[in-house]
């Protein structure tokens, strides 16, 4: 038997994490056991479907690694793989039920929905539909067909009994029919509902094995007893833990935190971000924690999925973002540094040397968007205070900075050809010269360009970015707030 799995995304929006997460195991699923991954639009939902978000569907999961085998716009021999496209194969399965007694219409109008389910909660009972239009007889369903009044069509699940099933993950199921409702299969615009198409396309397209989110447990009895009413096969089950910020809370899109592009603008890396997304909820059976995509492949096994919620822990991530960062060949680390370094320099006339700047942010960088308030120094001249200077380690106070100052200012004044070597040994004869410390001149220095403890670089570094007049207008600067005191 082939393997085929499928993501089947509705185009309501950007990537959610979550749902990126269960494309990536769908699709791990399939490449390891040799099978199929198919990619199937669930757009039967077209009060919420957004223009551009299919285009949205396809370019995240191709950046970040995950080709289908079949689908829209690869096509196949189950296509179409949009449901809209897909419309008239629904009703004539929904009637085939009704004839089988396993659905019925429904002719019942919103506000008698509305009307039944207040009552439901005024009681402190959860409204579920109560089979009313079950009970009409065939002539009058005839008649209301044939007048046009608007109907739906429900599923007939007994309210006897219990129902079960096995998880990959979350072993035998049991649930009682009389926890089950009557869902609807066919809506009264015609088009089906996710619950109906979903079953209907999975047993068409030949799905063998269906990974999806914990949430629809539940619902699966209702689903198996759609398969058994045709005398289908029903396949196996893999439902994933959620994915969740903290124990209490999901991701949300207001923290920002919920949406494959929200980090993608952020600066994190693709491979970073899908290699940590791999480990939440699911554990490789040993301490690797970074994987290429071929490397989740061979490892991936559904015995290493949790059954309790994964936490995406955003600091976490971030370290994985830094060591991506770190291992990157340093001209795509300096092509994707170079437009975050434009945002700060981009309209100046002299801007630092990108390449210098990129080789030492390369070790520092972990999460690109944060490069521009770590460089922003050397385009704002800083404000500090004379605390700054100083340093216990160097011995170095503001009362001991201007020596150091008055030594480097007239050393860089005579620097012909302003290049970071000959900015250092110029500095550090003078400094061997004067007889003191490397320290307790070049923390000073490093201080009085920067104005911070930390920085790409130290004060030769530094001093070559901001070129020679800037250099020695932050010198004389800061020479003259400590003499004023």
């Amino acid at each position: 038997m082939e393997v085929r799995t499928r993501f089947a995304p509705s185009p309501t929006g950007f990537m959610h994490l979550g749902g990126l997460r269960t494309a990536l195991y769908n699709y791990l699923f399939a490449r390891k056991l040799g099978g199929k991954f198919i990619l199937r639009i669930e757009d039967t939902d077209q009060e919420r479907f957004v223009e551009g978000a299919t285009e949205v569907i396809y370019d995240t999961l191709r950046s970040c690694g995950m080709n289908w085998d079949e689908g829209p716009d690869v096509g196949g021999p189950c296509g179409p793989y949009i449901q809209s496209e897909r419309k008239a194969l629904y009703l004539p399965y929904a009637e085939e039920l009704v004839r089988r007694g396993r659905a019925y219409y429904c002719f019942c109008t919103k506000e008698e929905l509305d009307e039944r389910r207040k009552a439901a909660e005024a009681r402190g009972e959860v409204f579920k539909y109560d089979k009313h239009c079950l009970h009409l007889s065939p002539e009058e369903v005839r008649r209301r067909l044939d007048a046009g009044e608007p109907y739906v069509i429900r599923q007939n699940v007994p309210q006897e009994g219990e129902s079960s099933y096995h998880d990959l993950v979350y072993g035998d199921i049991t649930m009682p029919n009389d926890t089950l409702d009557d869902m609807v299969l066919i809506k009264a615009d015609g088009m089906p509902t996710y619950n109906f198409a979903n079953v209907i396309d999975d047993h068409l397209m030949g799905i063998t094995h269906i990974l999806r989110g914990m949430e629809y447990l539940s619902s699966t009895p209702k689903y198996n007893m759609l398969y058994s009413a045709f005398g289908w096969e029903i396949p196996q089950y893999i439902h994933l833990p959620t994915v969740m910020r903290d124990a209490k809370h999901k991701l949300s899109k207001r923290d920002g935190d919920a949406y494959y592009s929200d980090f993608a603008e952020k600066g994190y890396l693709t491979e970073a971000l899908i290699n940590y997304l791999a480990l939440v909820g699911w554990n490789p059976g040993d301490d690797r924690e970074f994987f290429t995509m071929q490397e989740l492949t061979e490892a991936f096994d559904v015995k290493g999925l949790n059954k309790a919620p994964g936490i995406f822990d955003i600091e976490k991530l971030t370290w994985f973002n830094a060591h991506y960062i770190r291992e990157m060949p340093f001209e795509d680390y300096l092509a994707k540094a170079a437009p975050w370094f434009d945002r700060v320099f981009g309209d100046m006339d002299r801007k630092p040397d990108y390449r210098r700047l990129a080789e030492l942010m390369q070790g520092r960088t972990e999460v690109f968007s944060r490069i521009p308030d770590a460089v922003a120094f050397l385009r704002c001249r800083p404000s500090f205070g004379p605390e700054l200077y100083f340093n216990k380690k160097m011995k170095t106070s503001a009362e001991t900075a201007p020596a150091a100052l008055e030594l480097v200012i007239p050393v860089l004044e005579g620097i012909g050809e302003w290049k970071e070597d000959v900015i250092h040994d110029r500095v550090m004869e003078a400094i061997a010269a004067a007889g003191m410390k490397n320290g307790a001149v070049l923390w000073p220095m490093r201080i009085a360009l920067s104005g911070l403890e930390s920085t790409p670089g130290g004060a030769f570094e530094i001093a070559y970015l901001l070129g020679r007049e800037e250099t020695l207008l932050r010198l004389r600067d800061a020479l003259e707030t400590l003499k004023k005191g």
